[in-house]
């Protein structure tokens, strides 16, 4: 590492473990004597030990062809809540993500990953929730190119418990941080009486010895002169009570507030303190629930020099609510449905008048079937069942809590509407059936692909959903459907990130790559509609207006292969499933085959195939397969002997296996008479 920032605070951090030896787990290492049982990936560049520091680090140098290196831990087998802490250091330019290896599983988990470039020591904290699965640690460090890019790890420490807890007993602080004020801050106090002299003794250890952090008016200046003391960001959702001691001076005025603060910015106060002073340390409980990642912020706002003081010490954690009376984390999937088994929890207003129908389309090359398969079931709003010249539909959703933020993502397809205002339309009702919001509404006519929606939304009260399709005239109506409701707790614009194996292609292409050995031909990554019409997609499978990858018939010759291949795979000891959409319209549409390679066999094998025309819609394919070596997937398209022959895949994912359902339970179809001579 060409340069090592051994700082005052660095060299402190080298008595990490003598306070809490004991509850240090395996896999924790300071790299003083060893790497503990961490070796470098040999697939990868190699991480080294720094001959001036006890540290281990990874420099574009030392990279030379490779991207990047892998530290992997030695197996670890603890079932219980723990936290990662990670002193790390990224030197110029760079990245560094950790990443989670469960016991035979086909794939690494990314928990954590970090590129921002510092001149200090920095430290982070990752939960590893609860399993019953052996795991290992893997930190990947890619310097970028160039002279003095480095990443490099001081200490890696593994302790029981949640990472928002903490003693701050450690110098550390748990990864807390003081937002920076130039009149008031957070501060460690505890070991001398100054400045804080009229604070209580240390909670922890009940002396003077002992640490907690305080914060103290004497140096505000302004009106609402504000302190904040902020948690690490929760890296897995969590839900339970979260404990702390504080301690409260209020002279002549200030406002201590808790919040949660998401990765959008926005702020939830969740507790306030009901007394001005406390005459000893207080123990309060604040229940928590957080299914996206969520920083805890103590915040302490000052009206004058003479405002006091707050302290607080002993931040801990546990999965069961504080309180009786706090409700439950709620499930909000009741309000999902696809419609394939029914109605769900969805029902409508009046039975005589129902305009909402279920309908299924077999796979044809002229009307689209349903998003979820392609070959199922979707919600269809039309002028059947009514002899009037227009129709009201409304489809109502199951209750759901208030004070919720909730995103709700669902599918419409719109067809032969020449109006379409009131064609579809959201609202949010309350429990006595009337509206209060209309959240969302159809501002252009379709293009007759499968659109994804996505709304957030918050009430105070009981709410729920209500889809609306209105017809005033006949002769202005088509047909509205709706298909694949999900609703989840939070905001939208904040993803949970994919997981590994899962590829929609809206960022690029997932680490896959074009055979250049074998094909002729390459897969193009694309938007919208191909260009030859009577063949190939309108739009994505995704969100229908996103990104899909495909051949394009015109520039190949009949016969000729293109071949998509996966990033390597590491194998497992459990059977696998593979899903994924495609799409196979037009006349002269050749083969899609999925293959299976390994080294140990000289020829890729069939796991999957189809010939011909299959549907206009996207249609689902599972696939079950188990391999426990390093292999590749691969998607090969074979074009066939017209110019209509584009072939499309989409939304790429694998599982633990057996496929839940098929569906799609024959490997091999087709039905077209010129198939012997493409494939020779």
């Amino acid at each position: 590492m060409s340069r090592v920032c051994l700082t005052l605070q660095v060299l402190l951090l080298c008595g990490l473990l003598r306070a809490q030896q004991q509850l240090l787990l395996p896999g924790s290492c300071n790299f003083e004597l060893g790497t503990c049982g961490y070796t470098s990936d040999p697939e990868y560049g190699s991480w080294s030990m720094n001959e001036e520091g006890h540290l281990i680090t990874v420099d574009s140098a030392s990279l030379h062809d490779q991207e990047q290196a892998v530290l992997i831990s030695p197996v670890l087998d603890y079932q219980e809540w723990s936290c990662v802490r990670l002193v790390y250091q990224i030197s110029e330019g760079g990245s560094l993500q950790l990443h989670l290896r469960p016991d035979g599983d086909n794939f690494d988990y990314r928990l954590w990953t970090a590129n921002k470039a510092s001149d200090s020591w920095l430290i982070a904290s990752v939960d590893l929730p609860n399993t019953t699965i052996p795991f290992q640690i893997l930190l990947q460090g890619r310097p970028e190119r160039g002279l003095g890019n480095s990443v490099a790890i001081f200490e890696i420490h593994i302790v029981p418990g949640y990472c928002i807890e903490c003693n701050f007993e450690e110098h550390h602080l748990c990864g807390y941080s003081n937002s920076w004020n130039p009149n008031v801050n957070w501060y460690v106090g505890g070991v001398s009486r100054e400045p804080e002299s009229n604070l209580l003794v240390n909670h922890t250890s009940n002396n003077q010895r002992g640490h907690h952090m305080y914060v103290d008016s004497v140096y505000a200046k302004h009106f609402q002169e504000v302190a904040k003391l902020t948690s690490p960001m929760t890296t897995v959702p969590m839900a339970g009570c979260m404990s702390f001691y504080y301690h409260r001076d209020q002279e002549r005025g200030n406002i201590f507030s808790v919040f949660t603060r998401d990765q959008l910015g926005h702020y939830e106060e969740i507790w306030r303190p009901e007394v001005y002073a406390t005459t000893g340390w207080t123990l309060v409980g604040v229940d928590i629930k957080a299914p996206h990642p969520v920083e805890v912020v103590f915040e302490v706002a000052f009206n004058s020099a003479r405002g006091g003081y707050v302290a607080i010490d002993d931040i801990s954690f546990s999965p069961e609510f504080c309180h009786t009376d706090t409700e439950p984390t709620f499930d909000p999937s009741i309000a999902n449905c696809d419609f394939e088994n029914g109605l769900c929890l969805y029902y409508q207003e009046r039975a005589e008048s129902k305009v909402w129908s279920r309908v299924s389309v077999k796979p044809n090359a002229y009307r689209l079937g349903d998003h979820t398969t392609g070959s199922g079931v979707f919600l269809l709003a039309n002028t059947r069942f009514t002899s009037r010249p227009g129709y009201m539909g409304r489809l109502h959703g199951p209750f759901l809590p208030g004070n919720h933020k909730y995103c709700v993502r669902f599918y419409y397809l719109l067809h032969g509407f020449r109006k379409v205002d009131n064609a579809l339309v959201l609202y949010i009702y309350d429990e006595y059936n009337v509206a209060q919001e209309k959240v969302w509404s159809l501002a252009d006519t379709s293009r007759s692909v499968w659109t994804e929606v996505e709304i957030t939304y918050m009430k105070p009260m009981i709410s729920k959903l209500v889809f609306v399709s209105i017809c005033r005239n006949f002769w202005e109506c088509g047909l509205v459907a709706i298909d694949d409701i999900t609703v989840s707790l939070g905001d939208c614009q904040i993803t949970a990130g994919s997981l590994p194996g899962q590829c929609n292609f809206e960022s690029g292409v997932c680490g896959y790559s074009q055979d250049k050995k074998e094909d002729k031909a390459d897969w193009l990554r694309v938007r919208g509609h191909t260009p030859t019409s009577y063949t190939g997609p309108r739009g994505d499978h995704t969100t229908g207006v996103g990104y899909f990858m495909y051949i394009e018939a015109s520039l190949m010759r009949p016969g000729h292969k293109a071949r998509l291949l996966t990033s390597d795979l590491r194998g497992s000891s459990s059977p696998q499933c593979l899903i994924f959409y495609y799409h196979m319209y037009g006349s002269g549409t050749g083969i899609l085959s999925v293959l299976l390679r390994h080294s140990s066999r000289e020829r890729d094998t069939l796991l999957w195939r189809r010939r011909g025309e299959q549907s206009v819609s996207w249609m689902r394919a599972m696939v079950d397969y188990h391999c426990d070596v390093r292999h590749q997937i691969i998607f090969e398209a074979i074009r066939g002997p017209t110019l209509r022959s584009d072939i499309a895949i989409d939304d790429i994912s694998f599982k633990r296996g057996p496929c839940e359902d098929p569906g799609d339970d024959t490997p091999y179809s087709g039905f077209s008479e010129y198939f012997n001579e493409i494939e020779k």
